[in-house]
């Protein structure tokens, strides 16, 4: 299965958010290069939120193109072959912990926000992932700054779409 069927599935069976993952899927069926940086009209991206062994605090980054606290994520590869596996990958390269395992294998929510040109939107599919006992975070290249936050500091210092991801992986840990 190629990663844009597995994203079509995904999406397909994410019954949280009908008319994002329908746009979602609109623009996949219209854009068969719908997953990769090159379409000009957009494309999904894959992220997660990394939360510590307690569950008590998150891990975000200071990303550096944009200056703004966010979850580790970013653009699928051709080596992913899951949007699932892309978002892990995607916050073990930013965040240096590796074997961070998934909260779920469905994702937490779905946003949709606008970058500058020449590709016009990201369509993030957003997942949450635990960090093993120990973990160590190590900063990368994409980031200004590495930290973990309390769930009440990230409703400060983050958008509105960090902390609207954050009440969902809430929701789902409490679920």
């Amino acid at each position: 299965m190629s990663l844009h069927d597995d994203a079509v599935l995904v999406l397909k069976e994410y019954e949280d958010q009908p008319e994002l993952s329908g746009l979602y899927l609109d623009h996949l069926a219209a854009h068969p290069d719908g997953m990769w940086k090159a379409c000009g009209a957009g494309h999904l991206t894959a992220s997660a939120l990394v939360i510590d062994p307690a569950r008590e605090r998150v891990l975000l980054t200071l990303h550096k193109k944009f200056g703004m606290w966010l979850q580790m994520g970013g653009h699928c590869e051709p080596g992913d072959r899951t949007l699932l596996r892309a978002a892990l990958r995607e916050a073990m390269e930013e965040s240096g912990i590796l074997d961070l395992r998934p909260l779920s294998e469905r994702p937490v929510r779905l946003d949709r926000h606008p970058i500058p040109a020449p590709c016009h939107w990201h369509m993030d599919v957003q997942y949450a992932a635990l960090a093993p006992a120990g973990a160590v975070e190590r900063i990368s290249d994409e980031s200004l700054d590495l930290r973990w936050f309390t769930y009440d500091e990230v409703r400060e210092i983050a958008d509105a779409s960090v902390v609207r991801l954050l009440e969902h992986t809430l929701a789902a840990l409490d679920g």
